[in-house]
């Protein structure tokens, strides 16, 4: 009876055709009469149809499992032989690999070497699903950019590094650090890809949701037959695009030489934590996310744009050792406008100095007035060579309101340097949409002694902005990171909030 619910949607009611063809007149006619009664009653008295899965045809139950998620098909294996069998249909796990992972390759290939779908979801996919996003390296102060993604019938593990410096405008580098594949049908091979000896054994492990490391097995693929001279040679050709003699400034060759001997020291075990982009909200001044940006001696780094309320934030993912990566390179209030002068005075230094003190001052009172404490410290001269970071919270109100009031649509102000602010890259754009006070980052080496001193945000762009250190007398100019990065969204806003607190504390 329950393939005749299949067949006429009303399995033993009094209605059924199938039943109807075995009656004799009588019964046929006894029946015409019931089914003349009144639909709704008839449904009551019959109650729901039933029909179990277990009835329904083969071709059906694998369009119906294809549709479910794949963490839900083992518990499916597990009700009867018959569910079990179905779920072996290389049709279903295609399918998931397809629409969970985006897994565009033709996988009837996998045939040929003896692999199915289902492996490749059990035993790769769904296994290293927890390390695909954007990670964050520890190493030490210089941090990194790590995104991990599905490629192909690979997991691989792409360091992203900044363009050639001063060149901020470039698109980013990246190479392969590892990546996993099936190579047979048992388990998965990890390939350490560090080195210019090819691939190579290596290991990861998985040590909690937010966090893995791997680490190479056969770290002789990574020497040079020339020694470490030729090794710092080929680092320093992909690091930086040019020998150590073309690089004159005796300090930025010591800075260079510094980050070699200590990088190279974790080329065989390193430790990921995982990083969100920031989330974005319509009141947003320009669209959060990542940037490149000029830190002087020290290179290109990247941050990363945050907004929060008033207030917004660049937190660095790549340091160095003046300023770590993980600590917040610049802050910038953004109900602090700016109104710059005209183009002759802006290149007075002393005239911008006194409009940017003077919101400082204002700052430093009411802080006081509304019992936040002692007001901070004048600042000290600047410490060296810094890097630079920034400060707050979440209230309501921000950037786009004041882009909207400033009347710039579209046409903006004329900008320039001061006379005396050094910059590396002197291509920045000569107009700008707003500008606000904010507070940037320097200490002294490894971190000693660090001051916030007061500067001012610029917003070319959608893509540009720049902040200029007035203690250093320097401008770093910031280029959006033009990339899209998977599985590196944040479940929620207290999540990245979270987030940002964990990296900054590991370099506090």
């Amino acid at each position: 009876m329950a393939v005749c619910a299949r067949l006429c949607g009303v399995g033993p009611a009094r209605g059924c055709r199938r039943r109807q063809q075995r009656r004799g007149p009588a019964e046929t006619a006894a029946a015409d009469s019931e089914a003349d009664t009144d639909p709704e009653e008839e449904r009551i008295e019959a109650g729901p149809a039933r029909c179990s899965l277990l009835e329904l045809p083969p071709e059906l139950l694998v369009e119906i499992f294809a549709s479910l998620p794949g963490t839900d098909l083992p518990s499916l294996a597990q009700v009867c032989s018959r569910f079990r069998r179905i779920l072996h249909t290389d049709t279903i796990w295609r399918r998931r690999c397809r629409e969970e992972y985006g897994v565009c390759e033709n996988l009837r290939k996998l045939e040929i070497t003896g692999v199915s779908c289902r492996d490749v979801y059990a035993k790769l996919l769904h296994r290293y699903r927890h390390i695909l996003g954007l990670w964050q390296p520890d190493i030490g102060p210089y941090g990194g950019l790590l995104n991990v993604v599905v490629d192909g019938l690979f997991i691989i593990g792409w360091m992203y590094l900044p363009p050639h410096d001063p060149h901020v405008g470039d698109p980013m580098r990246f190479k392969p650090l590892f990546r996993i594949h099936l190579m047979e049908r048992k388990s998965a091979t990890v390939e350490c890809m560090y080195g210019h000896k090819g691939p190579h054994n290596g290991h990861i492990q998985i040590v909690k949701r937010d966090e893995f490391s791997t680490k190479c097995n056969q770290t002789d693929h990574h020497r040079m037959s020339g020694g470490r001279q030729e090794e710092f040679r080929t680092w320093l050709r992909e690091e930086w695009g040019r020998t150590l003699e073309d690089i004159f400034h005796e300090h930025m060759q010591e800075l260079i030489l510094m980050k070699f001997i200590y990088t190279s020291q974790y080329d065989n075990c390193l430790t990921y934590r995982r990083i969100y982009l920031p989330p974005s909200h319509p009141d947003d001044l320009i669209k959060p996310g990542l940037f490149k940006g000029t830190y002087g001696s020290h290179g290109l780094e990247i941050v990363m744009l945050s907004f929060h309320g008033s207030r917004a934030r660049g937190t660095k993912i790549t340091g160095d050792p003046n300023i770590p990566a993980g600590q917040q390179t610049v802050e910038i209030d953004l109900q602090r406008r700016i109104q710059l002068p005209d183009v002759e005075n802006l290149r007075n230094f002393n005239e911008l100095s006194r409009i940017v003190l003077e919101v400082r001052e204002q700052v430093r009172q009411e802080q006081q007035e509304a019992g936040e404490g002692p007001a901070p410290p004048r600042e000290p001269a600047a410490k060296g060579p810094a890097g630079p970071p920034a400060r707050d919270s979440k209230e309501p109100g921000g950037g786009a309101e004041a882009a909207e009031q400033s009347g710039s649509s579209g046409q903006g102000q004329p900008f320039v340097l001061p006379v005396g602010v050094s910059s590396r890259n002197e291509d920045y754009p000569r107009t700008c949409r707003l500008c606000f006070y904010g507070t940037g980052l320097i200490a002294g080496h490894g971190f000693t002694s660090p001051e916030r001193t007061p500067g001012v945000f610029v917003l070319f762009d959608e893509d540009r902005f720049g902040f200029l250190w007035l203690e250093l007398k320097s401008f770093s100019l910031y280029s959006r990171v033009q990339a899209t990065f998977q599985n590196a969204d944040a479940p929620s806003p207290q999540a990245f909030d979270e987030m940002l607190r964990n990296i900054q504390s590991l370099t506090s």
